[in-house]
């Protein structure tokens, strides 16, 4: 089997830089928009805030949460990649090898999420977490708050910090890992690199599986930090597990239309078509279960992180989350000649990735923002410039290796798969 090797053209790599220059512009005109109007980005917010009697958020906690928000974004679906392939090996899976070096390349942001994940959190901790305020621990302070006070073994700066740097240590060493025994297999063949392989595998599945619990409860829930539900890491998890399958199955897509990856064929992609389709209503289930428990038990302290939600500041952005993340995909994909056409699994895992980031601006905004949130020049600003990032570096990570895993002992099994 002959290896493929990706050429990114010069075209491409200026379109993403493109991508990221309009953002960085978009972002500076957010900025000056605000600063000048106070809050004028998004022609509303500022006025509701007065009314409330509390003062507009300032731009600097925008910026803040909007670079936080993208970078939890982008880090898990890297992170989803390494997890992917993980999973491929632990069950002796065949029909993937063909797609795995799409799922390994998305791995090379880690270390990027990771930078800009410290970064933000020193710089802009107190504008995200409303616990990292010291205040809240002293019983002296009238706003001593008993709550969070209780939860300061777990919510303290330090061991925060700790854990982030933990979670990312590992992520990066498993994933350079399995990258490089990948690699390897290519260029000495045998069987041992793949054996070796599942055993990187399991081991990184148990870690993922506590860190990823832990990073959603850290990153996400502790934005809300009264509030707590014991759903909530498998709530972040099926929201990155579905938004990261739709990275690899749009790659997968755009590759083949490029000419690259000729031995895909539709059975690849109805199985991928298959799993987009499988998560998004397992994320369906996961916030169904979520919500219907607390609605029915309409205990104050639990449901107000819906009503939150359900203001009408963030109301559309709550109906619109279902309507993209479970109602499209379901209702377009449930056919099998819907799994096997690329035009129909392009427009929905799009979709998808623009549904499940306002799922985790759902998940982060009213905590912070308020009312004061918004979809501006901000927001568009700082996801542009994170996608351009973030395809520069997956994009070179695939340039880096083969596509076609040329010794993996199960690639003529690929090759032939049929369902």
């Amino acid at each position: 089997m002959t290896e493929e090797r990706l050429i990114i053209p010069r075209k491409t790599i200026n379109k993403f830089f493109l991508t990221i220059a309009v953002g960085v512009i978009l972002l500076i005109l957010g900025i000056i928009l605000m600063a000048a109007g106070g809050g004028a980005d998004h022609g509303e917010g500022h006025g509701e805030a007065a009314a409330a009697g509390h003062e507009a958020a300032s731009w600097t906690k925008r910026l803040f949460m909007n670079l936080w928000l993208n970078n939890v974004y982008f880090t898990g679906i890297s992170l989803i990649g390494v997890f992917f392939v993980a999973v491929q090996y632990v069950a002796y899976a065949g029909w993937s090898v063909l797609i795995k070096r799409v799922s390994e390349a998305m791995g090379y942001y880690l270390p990027i999420g990771f930078g800009v994940m410290l970064l933000v959190f020193l710089f802009g901790g107190h504008d995200i977490f409303h616990w990292t305020h010291d205040y809240l621990y002293d019983i002296n302070d009238e706003r001593y708050d008993p709550i969070i006070a209780g939860k300061s073994g777990y919510l303290n700066f330090w061991f925060f910090l700790i854990r982030m740097i933990i979670f990312f240590a590992l992520w990066i060493l498993f994933f350079n890992w399995l990258r490089r025994n990948s690699i390897n297999e290519d260029l000495q063949g045998g069987t041992s690199f793949y054996h070796k392989s599942i055993r990187i595998s399991a081991m990184f599945l148990v870690v993922f599986g506590v860190s990823s619990s832990m990073a959603a409860w850290d990153w996400v829930l502790s934005i809300d930090t009264h509030w707590f539900s014991t759903m909530f890491g498998w709530y972040v998890f099926a929201s990155w597990f579905v938004s990261g399958l739709s990275v690899i199955t749009l790659t997968v897509i755009i590759l083949k239309q490029n000419g690259y990856l000729k031995l895909v064929n539709a059975n690849h992609l109805h199985d991928l078509g298959k799993f987009v389709f499988a998560f998004s209503i397992f994320w369906t289930y996961i916030w169904f279960s979520q919500f219907m428990l607390i609605w029915y038990a309409n205990i104050p302290e639990e449901s107000i992180y819906f009503l939150d939600r359900l203001d009408d500041h963030y109301t559309w952005i709550f109906f619109t989350n279902l309507l993209i993340n479970f109602v499209f995909p379901f209702l377009v994909l449930m056919t099998r000649d819907a799994k096997r056409q690329m035009i129909m699994l392009k427009i929905v895992t799009i979709a998808i990735l623009i549904g499940h980031w306002l799922d985790f601006y759902l998940m982060m905004m009213p905590g912070t923002m308020r009312g004061d949130a918004g979809i501006g020049f901000i927001e568009i600003g700082t996801t542009l410039i994170f996608l351009g990032v973030f395809l520069l570096v997956f994009t070179k990570g695939l340039t880096k290796a083969s596509l076609v895993p040329v010794n993996h002992p199960f690639l003529e099994e690929s090759v032939h798969h049929h369902v």
